[in-house]
């Protein structure tokens, strides 16, 4: 008798990298916003027609007569968020990520990034968390907007980071740029001595063998690994880097500076993102080191299933364990 393999729903494409079973909480970007706006009442949420899907829908609800829907005009809504941060306002503006990077670049670098406006732009679907191949999967965002001066970028593990980060944010002054991750998102970090502080790299654990760099999603990957490592011997020490810009050398360079092996972990692409930003430092810092990326490659990616398509460019708990154990070998 034969068997097939259960049909992966329309939901796998875009949210389930976060494994069955695992301690998730609701929208925590929406939640947090709310929170946010309890306390300073010039916060102001606008979406381009994606409010459901980057959990903006929870600020509108709470409060309407601060949520503006711009329709699908992307350059409409940033020159709108950067008018009202003209005014003393301070908006979170969503939007998915490809459609932030590729379609309103102009107006977020010369609306907003160029006056230095509290600006902070959401974006939805980074890098490989959407299987709806490359029209949606903003596999280089980070990479376009690393050369914009004044523009944070921040790319959050987990729900934990998200919570966090949405008032320092709010409170920021400058445009940011929040690699959201949205519906039911992983809880990870509440199990480590962790807080977010806008800036900051972190050392959530440490290990004699091996230094993960890692952020956003990758970061959780780079945990998950880490221990199955040991049970290969491997003993892995984890770096959370959840701000790419500006970045926290400082942090990074002590701990790589060593002799166990450096391995970078991100939800991008390996050209402009954590593994040249990290290798950059070093570099300037005049650390000889071997630093092995593990990213997605310079390329367009396939459409499908996400734990497919994380496990077919690498980005699989599976898969990082493997390359660790290859590169020590």
């Amino acid at each position: 008798m034969t068997t097939t393999a259960p049909k992966l729903k329309t939901s796998a494409m875009i949210a389930s990298f976060v494994d069955p079973g695992q301690k998730t909480t609701a929208a925590p970007f929406g939640h947090a916003l709310v929170a946010a706006a309890r306390e300073n009442d010039k916060i102001v949420g606008l979406s381009a027609d994606l409010a459901k899907y980057t959990d903006m829908h929870i600020f509108a609800e709470a409060f309407p007569d601060r949520f503006f829907q711009m329709g699908m005009a992307e350059q409409l809504l940033l020159g709108a968020a950067a008018g009202m941060a003209e005014t003393g306002l301070v908006p979170f503006a969503s939007t998915y990520s490809v459609f932030a990077a590729r379609r309103a670049y102009d107006f977020l670098c010369l609306d907003i990034a160029e006056p230095n406006l509290n600006v902070n732009i959401v974006g939805g679907l980074p890098g490989l968390t959407t299987g709806y191949g490359p029209s949606h999967q903003a596999t280089e965002d980070i990479a376009i907007f690393r050369g914009m001066p004044n523009l944070t970028i921040v790319d959050p593990c987990d729900s934990v980071d998200i919570e966090q980060a949405v008032p320092q944010l709010a409170a920021y002054e400058g445009p940011t740029y929040l690699r959201l991750l949205r519906g039911k998102v992983a809880t990870v970090l509440d199990e480590y001595d962790y807080t977010f502080e806008l800036g900051k790299a972190k050392v959530l654990r440490d290990g004699n063998d091996v230094v993960f760099v890692a952020s956003g999603l990758m970061t959780m990957r780079a945990l998950q690994a880490a221990q199955e490592l040991s049970r290969h011997n491997v003993d892995v020490a984890v770096v959370h880097t959840p701000t790419i810009k500006p970045f926290d050398a400082a942090t990074v360079l002590a701990e790589i500076d060593t002799d166990r092996l450096v391995v970078t972990l991100e939800n991008h692409t390996v050209v402009g993102g954590l593994f040249e930003t990290v290798a950059a430092a070093a570099a300037g810092a005049g650390l000889g080191r071997k630093i092995t990326p593990i990213a997605l490659p310079d390329r367009f990616l396939d459409a499908g299933a996400l734990p497919t398509l994380h496990d077919r460019y690498g980005l699989s708990t599976d898969r990082i364990v493997a390359r660790v154990l290859d590169e020590l070998s």
